[in-house]
């Protein structure tokens, strides 16, 4: 204070320095200052600073030394164009630093302090640019200092980065990529490796006994014949010889047991194939080599599915493993044969595929027969590989006279069963699509056309074969029958000999398309004119009636979206006529139809467009807009809303498109191009995050699920332990022993879970495998008993959800049997009943021990094992599919015009766990649910409503002494839209609303003249005259809520099962919930984080599996309930909802290396520096960036011996197994 006052005189004379005061006194705190304070710092208080004192102090954060960084990460590149080398960025960064520094010290003595504190500022610059050279507020001009390259976090960061372009992945050696292409003949485990490639790659063979003389022989042939070798490694002294250069025969006459030899790639070696984009874990398998002659990698079509490989060009990779248990593992976890059914939910994805299916749907119809030549010819084909001396049994013929014919149904049968001796018996039956919700139907074998398909015991009874029975995606195929119940060897086998059979049968037949196929006969043009001419009539009644005023709105919609939906559906019906006559017109033997009736390829859409009319051309869901002044085109007149100047075309591909029409058809073409490309990029990231956040989830062997630090997010995996690999499908009964409650509002819910057995085709299988001819058939009563009994005792390790589903089953059975004794007025204990009704829903005790035991067995074998990667298998079922959706799709949420988000946008809100979401929607239940009046009082009471909406007038009223608004109420309409409002609650509304204009008004300011009137006077306001005032009134008063919630847009009746309920727009759960006639207890949102916040974390983690499940069954896409359950148990296991976000994954996990791998890398580094975080690498992510075997699948459990066994252990072994077996005999 004494220094403060010394100055006192000269402002007494200058009050200019006043200002200058505070300054003197102030510190300037230069590094070195901040560094000396810093080490002042006692080590005991450096905990309150968050830091870890071991590891860290906080005068390291003054840099006093600079990290150089050793060549080999600055490397110098020499040119070849001009003289001398090119340094590396980070090299020429810190030569600019020393030569600051030099500087400095050359001019240490004399230089003033001005030029001091530049080139000192130009060091800081410096070696911040050199640690980021992204820094902001550098000012590179006043420095100056020339753009720099890549700083030290920019070679840290970003795809290309150390984290994710080094060490989480890396390039790799022994790999291979080359163009593909398609071979009917090779097993669906096997690929056709081109000679070239096989002289490259090389697999170290360890030379022992056995294998010296094959190894010698390779020796000898060198590396550039094949098979052969192109290195070998002496085992004493580790020297490698390059066999192209010497001396070969010495090297293989003095080979010793313990060398290496790097051989070619033989027949037989495992390699994994790969296609990228890698979207699920079935884009990478194991296949057996074969080494062909040709330039490009061979393999069968039906493995096309899981790569999404066609033959358009595409490329893929082959890896080929370096250790004999990198082979095994490969061989047994990644094999094709392992993986013929997605993890997403246990359906097929290795099958039959386009010939193939076409093939066999010709060689299985009515009329399809052959000569005993042609049979032995066609079966000859399917003797291929292990099937080579196969023995086939021809069966007898069907036909006996004029000649001796076999049917294709009976050459079919043989793909499953070649011989009486195989003992491979599969049942299936399948009603066509669509046709009955129960296989059992009406005219089921007598079907006219041959579309129910029955097989017996291996035989094909009826039905012609189609994608439903042998392609993918279906569990109703014979190749999934055969796998789930006989194993995946007979599957492949099956797959192959159909396969070859196929492509054999259609070459031989011979199977074009011809712009005959497609040419439309009189009739059709004569029938799609009269259509058009109708259609078009029906839409210019429309539009005449929008412009009398005279169209009758739909509920929610104006009349200009009224007219566009009556106009969309009208031209949508002309087109699936016009494709009904087309079907009729065309003969059975037109290859488009049989293609798109087999399911092969194409559909019925594509051959109406071919053929009849290709239809309106949608943008966006939506007619062609209008681009040009009121026009879609300048070739139409403005403001035309007529089907051709909107986009329909109605040529076909056929007759060909004029140019209006093709435009049209061109727009909606682009749309799809940049839908695709968009889509690409935001699913890749979804499917990013996705793996990252639930990479290491883990099935430990209590069946909980944990993450790598040991937290548990699930108990027992999906509830029941089950893997959806092995799920047959849904079991559904008469009486589920369930009260359906309707008026639980989250009931899509409510569906069961799949199981590892479809019952009803169990008891089929079982029935036919043994019929049991000489037991009679149990009653209902001893059915029911026994079965019980059998549950009680041999079934307490399963799950009793699945004990009382199989209970539901036999009673289900048992009331069957009970209505076919009522029918015919029998029963199984009479001695005179005749025995044709035995037969009647027959069962004996045999056939149910043994179905049961089927079930047992089944649902031990569904279990999933422990140290499976459930966590990433959850993130590729859901990453996967969301690449097939469409990106901007709504649809109408049951009720017109009520947009809900689809596709990927919606996928990404309800992962990220946005806040905001584009389309809330509530649905509540009401008290009074079958009053449609009461609905619409309910409906008043949620809706916003304002004042300007229930008003005839607002009139601005000067009077000589006073001026006003005069607002005049619409009592009609009021009583008519069942608001509860009158002049005194709108009066309260005017006084405390938060419009900013209106804000300041006073309850002696609005008046109540009548019912019908309200005069609302203007205040005192700073915001300017009295009749500024007035007007803004005039304009805000109409904006006044006088009735329902804020937040809710609008809300819509909606009649289901005829029960009324409310469809709310908005958010507002709470208020929604609190009001007077809606069901609160039934109320739910699509909003994830209103209901955590009205209803509860649990009620969150289910809106998450519904919600997610609602979006993918609109696109059609099935994924297993346990998957979307794991997925809401990691974002709600903490207690609340975390998004699949970078903010969310920094919250769940804590690993600094794991995070520094997904984003934000340097904030991630340098936070983990300060804080002195430890890593415990217990992750996925950190182990692969250390190079450290994982903990989960194969490295989730530890050996207690490694695998070089001495011969001393093996004796110790061999005395403990004589220990062990004598005791267990003695027991």
């Amino acid at each position: 204070m004494e220094y403060l006052t010394d100055f006192d005189e000269a402002i007494n004379s200058n009050k200019e320095l006043e200002q200058c005061k505070n300054k003197v006194t102030q510190i300037i705190l230069d590094p070195l200052v901040v560094l000396n304070l810093f080490r002042r710092i006692l080590e005991q208080d450096i905990p309150f600073l968050l830091m870890n004192a071991a590891v860290g102090k906080p005068e390291h954060f003054i840099l006093t030394k600079l990290p150089v960084p050793p060549l080999c990460i600055r490397p110098s590149v020499i040119s070849e164009l001009k003289s001398g080398t090119n340094e590396d960025d980070m090299t020429t960064k810190l030569t600019g630093i020393i030569q600051l520094n030099q500087e400095i010290q050359r001019h240490a003595a004399n230089a003033p302090l001005k030029y001091y504190m530049r080139i000192w500022e130009n060091i800081q610059t410096h070696v911040a640019l050199y640690i980021n050279s992204d820094l902001s507020g550098v000012n590179m001009e006043n420095q100056k200092v020339k753009p720099t390259g890549r700083g030290i976090v920019q070679r840290l960061k970003g795809k290309h980065g150390r984290f994710r372009g080094n060490l989480s992945g890396k390039r790799v050696e022994f790999t291979g990529r080359t163009v593909i292409s398609p071979d009917p003949n090779i097993p669906i485990d096997q690929v056709g490796i081109p000679v070239h490639v096989a002289k490259i790659l090389t697999y170290p063979e360890m030379v022992t006994p056995h294998n010296m003389k094959k190894l010698k022989r390779l020796i000898m042939n060198g590396g550039h014949k094949h098979p052969g070798a192109n290195f070998h490694i002496d085992r004493q002294n580790g020297m490698k010889s390059d066999l192209n250069y010497a001396n070969r025969r010495r090297i293989a006459d003095t080979l010793k047991i313990g060398d290496i030899v790097e051989r070619h790639l033989l027949d037989g070696d495992i390699v994994l194939f790969n296609r990228q984009p890698s979207l699920h874990k079935l884009s990478i398998m194991a296949h057996k080599a074969r080494v062909v002659p040709t330039r490009t990698f061979r393999f069968n079509e039906c493995v096309c599915t899981p790569y999404n490989a066609d033959f358009d060009g595409d490329e893929m990779n082959i890896h080929l493993p370096q250790t004999e248990e990198a082979r095994a593992e490969a061989l047994h976890l990644m094999g094709v044969s392992s993986n013929l059914v997605t993890p997403r939910n246990g359906d097929p994805l290795v099958a039959a595929i386009q010939d193939f299916i076409t093939g066999s749907f010709l060689l299985t119809q009515k009329d399809t027969f052959f000569t005993k030549e042609e049979a032995q010819q066609v079966i000859c084909s399917i003797m291929s590989n292990e099937d080579l001396l196969m023995k086939i049994s021809l069966p007898p013929p069907a036909l006996m006279k004029p000649q001796m014919l076999w049917t294709g149904k009976q050459i079919f049968s043989l793909l499953l069963r070649p011989s009486k001796e195989c003992n491979i018996l599969i049942n299936l039956r399948k009603a066509p699509k669509g046709k009955a919700a129960s296989p059992y139907t009406a005219m089921e074998e007598l079907c006219p056309n041959d579309n129910f398909v029955n097989i017996r015991n291996s035989e094909l009874l009826s039905g012609t074969m189609t994608k439903a029975t042998l392609g993918s995606g279906s569990k109703t195929t014979i190749f999934y029958i055969l796998l789930r119940d006989y194993g995946k060897v007979h599957a492949a086998n099956a797959m192959l000999r159909l396969a070859r059979l196929a492509s054999y049968f259609l070459a031989n037949r011979g199977f074009s398309i011809g712009i005959g196929d497609v040419t439309p006969g009189y009739g059709l043009l004569k029938e799609k004119q009269i259509l058009l001419e109708q259609g078009y009539h029906k839409c210019e009644e429309y539009i005449q009636s929008l412009e009398r005023g005279e169209l009758e709105t739909l509920p929610g919609c104006s009349e200009e979206e009224t007219l566009e939906n009556k106009i969309i559906s009208e031209l949508s019906a002309i087109r699936e006529r016009a494709a009904q006559v087309c079907y009729k017109e065309l003969h059975k033997s037109n290859s488009p139809l049989i293609m798109a009736q087999c399911g092969s390829k194409g559909s019925n859409i594509n051959i109406s467009q071919m053929v009849a009319c290709v239809g309106q051309q949608a943008l966006s869901g939506k007619r062609v807009p209008d681009g040009f002044d009121h026009r879609s085109l300048p070739h139409f007149e403005k403001a035309s809303k007529t089907p051709e100047a909107k986009g329909f075309v109605q040529n076909s591909f056929y007759s060909g498109l004029t140019p209006t029409e093709f435009i049209f058809h061109t727009m909606a073409g682009r749309e799809g191009l940049v839908d695709t490309a968009v889509k690409t990029a935001e699913t890749g990231y979804m499917q990013r995050r996705l793996i990252k956040s639930l990479e290491d989830l883990c099935l430990h062997y209590d069946l909980s699920v944990r993450n790598s630090i040991g937290e548990v997010v699930q108990f027992v995996y999906g509830g029941d332990g089950l893997d959806p690999v092995n799920m047959e499908g849904v079991n559904k009964f008469e009486n589920s022993g369930k009260k359906k409650n309707s008026e639980y509002c989250m009931k899509k819910n409510d569906d069961p879970p799949d199981d590892p057995v479809l019952f009803e085709r169990a008891m089929y299988h079982i029935t036919a495998k043994f019929p049991s001819k000489d037991e009679l058939p149990l009653d209902p009563d001893s059915t029911l008993s026994l079965s019980d009994e059998i549950l009680q005792k041999d079934f307490n390790d399963v799950h009793e959800n699945y004990r009382s589903r199989l209970g539901n089953y036999f009673k289900d059975h048992s009331m069957r049997m009970q209505r076919a004794q009522n029918k015919f007025n029998f029963s199984s204990d009479k001695d005179d009943v005749p025995p044709v009704l035995h037969q009647l829903e027959r069962l004996t005790k045999t056939q149910l021990i043994e179905f049961l035991k089927f079930c047992k067995d089944k649902y031990l074998k569904a279990m999933n094992e422990p140290g499976t990667a459930v966590g990433a298998i959850c993130a590729q079922s859901i990453g996967e599919p969301a690449t097939q959706m469409t990106l901007k799709t709504f649809h109408f949420a049951g009720v017109a015009s009520m947009n809900i988000t689809q596709g990927v946008p919606r996928i990404g809100e309800i992962i990220n766990a946005s806040k905001v979401i584009s389309t809330p929607v509530i649905t509540a239940l009401l008290d009074v649910n079958d009053d449609l009046e009461f609905a619409r009082k309910v409906k008043g009471r949620i809706e916003k409503t304002l004042l300007g909406e229930v008003t005839d007038y607002f009139e601005e009223v000067f009077l000589p002494d006073n001026c006003f608004i005069l607002v005049k109420l619409n009592l009609e309409r009021i009583r008519l839209l069942q608001l509860e409002v009158n002049a005194e609650t709108i009066r309260y509304s005017i006084c405390t609303s938060n419009i900013a204009e209106i804000k300041g008004i006073k309850p002696n300011n609005v008046e109540i003249f009548s019912e019908s009137v309200i005069i609302v006077k203007p205040f005192q306001s700073s915001r300017g005259t009295c009749y500024a005032v007035l007007q803004q009134l005039k304009q805000k008063l109409q904006l006044v809520v006088i009735q329902g919630i804020p937040t809710v847009s609008r809300a819509l009746i909606h009649l289901e099962n005829d029960k009324y309920e409310l469809q709310i727009e908005g958010n507002g759960l709470g208020a929604v919930m609190a009001t007077r006639g809606v069901r609160g207890m039934s109320t739910t949102s699509n909003n994830t984080m209103e209901v955590e916040k009205y209803l509860g974390i649990e009620a969150a983690k289910t809106i998450i599996i519904s919600e997610t499940q609602t979006t993918m069954k609109h696109h059609s896409i099935e994924i297993d309930r346990r998957h979307l359950m794991l997925l809401a148990d990691l974002m709600t296991f903490k207690g609340e909802v975390h998004g699949i976000t970078r903010y969310g994954l920094a919250k769940m996990k804590e690993s600094a290396l794991m995070l520094a791998s997904f984003e934000k890398t340097a904030d991630h580094l340098f936070d983990a520096a300060y804080y002195g975080q430890e890593d415990s690498i217990t992750g996925v992510s950190e182990s692969i960036i250390l190079g450290i075997p994982m903990s989960l699948g194969t490295g989730f459990f530890k050996l207690l011996h490694k695998y070089p066994f001495h011969f001393r252990d093996l004796c110790v072994f061999h005395d403990y197994f004589l220990m062990f077996y004598s005791i267990s005999s003695a027991c």
